[in-house]
């Protein structure tokens, strides 16, 4: 290749580098500007937002902010779409719409859509593309479009402490009791108790506890430890690093088992010959 070849070939390669880090550089800065918090609400005018709440950009859709409250220390994700009535414009009376307690996480791309009261307890994490809503459609006339028919609506509670897997969808009267735990994918309706796993379509008690039995079905795997509060840096570390030597210790005697068992497996072969 000519030596001019070369040198466009890495001046291309120099320059493409130096824009893509122009552009990340950038977005990150947009995404900074963009986010919207109780000190630089941006274009809204939410009921409440709380202290150290922040929703990321790009956001989604989000009309009907009077009637939305949004707690302290909650994390919105890109693209979530928050709307109270079933239009931008409309007067929803004196109380909130959509209302979400201290500590709520939802993860990219959700939907919460209500136009009757939908509340969330205080420490709901929800995994990316979550849809709860107020409103289900209807198709009771025959003759008649069923987007264009009034939907079904009721009030949808989501107790504290609860988890919503990704892609769940929490359909209108829906009540979840406190630390809840929803499936990836699975669709909710009516009432779950206290401290209950649900999963399927449509979602139905999988395991339960109670102070009297504890899990049931009982769990398969020991509860994680919990790391302590005080640790550091540094020490997190050092234990990944040990466990990744326990890892290969295992592994290397693993092989080594495997392999004295195929030796003696050959020798037992000869001998019987």
């Amino acid at each position: 290749m000519p030596k001019n070849e070369n040198l466009f070939s890495s001046w291309r390669g120099w320059r493409g580098r130096v824009t893509s880090r122009l552009v990340h550089r950038g977005w990150r800065a947009v995404q900074q500007a963009g986010a919207v918090t109780a000190d630089r609400p941006g274009p809204y005018r939410f009921g409440r937002i709380g202290v150290g709440t922040r929703l990321a950009f790009p956001q989604g859709t989000i009309f009907g902010e009077r009637w939305i409250e949004l707690g302290d220390h909650c994390v919105i994700g890109e693209q979530v779409t928050l709307t109270a009535g079933m239009m931008p414009g409309l007067d929803l009376g004196p109380d909130p719409a959509l209302r979400l307690g201290n500590g709520v996480v939802l993860g990219r791309g959700s939907h919460v859509v209500a136009s009757r009261t939908v509340e969330f307890g205080n420490d709901v994490f929800c995994g990316p593309y979550v849809y709860v809503t107020s409103d289900n459609h209807s198709y009771d006339d025959p003759d008649q479009p069923i987007g264009r028919q009034w939907p079904r609506s009721a009030p949808v509670r989501i107790g504290s402490g609860s988890w919503l897997g990704a892609g769940a969808v929490i359909l209108p009267g829906a009540r979840l009791g406190r630390n809840v735990v929803v499936a990836a994918g699975a669709i909710v309706r009516g009432e779950v108790p206290d401290h209950a796993v649900v999963a399927g379509a449509p979602a139905r008690i999988i395991r339960r506890w109670t102070p009297d039995t504890g899990w049931q079905p009982p769990l398969r795997t020991p509860a994680p430890v919990p790391i302590a509060e005080d640790t550091t840096v540094e020490q997190l570390l050092a234990l990944a690093e040990r466990e990744r030597e326990r890892e290969g210790k295992r592994g290397r005697e693993g092989k080594r088992g495997r392999g004295a068992g195929a030796g003696a497996g050959g020798a037992g072969v000869a001998a019987g010959q």
